[in-house]
């Protein structure tokens, strides 16, 4: 069916002027950033296949790597790199807000929201650190160490250093595993602990340290794991 053969309040142009930005699902939002369909196919019908080939979660589109978004059929590099460039908006809106609009980051959800669009695709591990105030505000972000594809070390002394630095009450300690299975290994377990000394040394708690993999994430302070849809 054609877009244009769908109700007024069914087209996603027409139900965003009637209804809000709000009222559209993810796929219509994506259907107008593509602006039409092809042979055979409107534009929603696009949109969805687009979403089923990233199992439905935007955060894993954001990581698709763009020569596989061009393959996509009725995609194409001009609307590929419209998704790419949407995304990647989004992704540095949040961070920016939680940065200096003062967003309180208050669960591993919100880390993994943060952090994500940093670490995604990448095929070795990175250490980042969060530094936060007593209201839990994000006060300064730094990658720390960049290690190997299965493993990075934690520098204890350079996260002391800049975590007094800042005044810091807390920090989150973030990492990547490029394998796809955030579970920590024993050497991360073993690294969390003696950095979480170091710093309670100094009156510094570690609020968390969050394991991020492509659409998952593990918290050592809540001791689980979950999925971002």
């Amino acid at each position: 069916m054609k877009i244009k053969e769908l109700c007024p309040d069914e087209r996603p142009r027409e139900k965003m002027r009637l209804r809000g930005v709000k009222a559209l699902s993810n796929a219509e939002l994506l259907a107008i950033l593509l602006g039409g369909g092809i042979v055979g196919k409107n534009v929603t019908e696009i949109a969805q296949e687009l979403l089923v080939s990233a199992d439905g979660r935007l955060s894993l589109l954001g990581a698709m790597p763009l020569e596989r978004l061009i393959g996509i059929k009725g995609i194409g590099e001009a609307r590929a790199i419209t998704i790419v460039t949407a995304l990647e908006l989004g992704r540095r809106s949040f961070e920016e807000a939680a940065v200096r609009e003062k967003i309180a980051i208050t669960s591993p959800e919100l880390v993994y929201q943060v952090m994500f669009p940093t670490l995604k695709g990448l095929d070795h591990e990175e250490c980042w650190v969060l530094y936060m105030n007593r209201a839990n505000y994000v006060i300064g972000k730094e990658k720390i160490t960049s290690g190997s594809l299965e493993s990075t070390l934690i520098d204890t002394g350079r996260i002391l250093k800049k975590a007094i630095e800042k005044q810091t009450t807390y920090i989150i300690l973030v990492h990547n595993h490029p394998s796809g299975s955030p579970h920590p290994g024993m050497a991360d377990i073993e690294q969390t602990q003696r950095l979480k000394r170091a710093l309670n040394a100094v009156g510094i708690a570690l609020m968390d340290h969050v394991v991020i993999a492509e659409g998952s994430f593990y918290s050592f302070s809540e001791e689980r794991s979950g999925k971002m849809l």
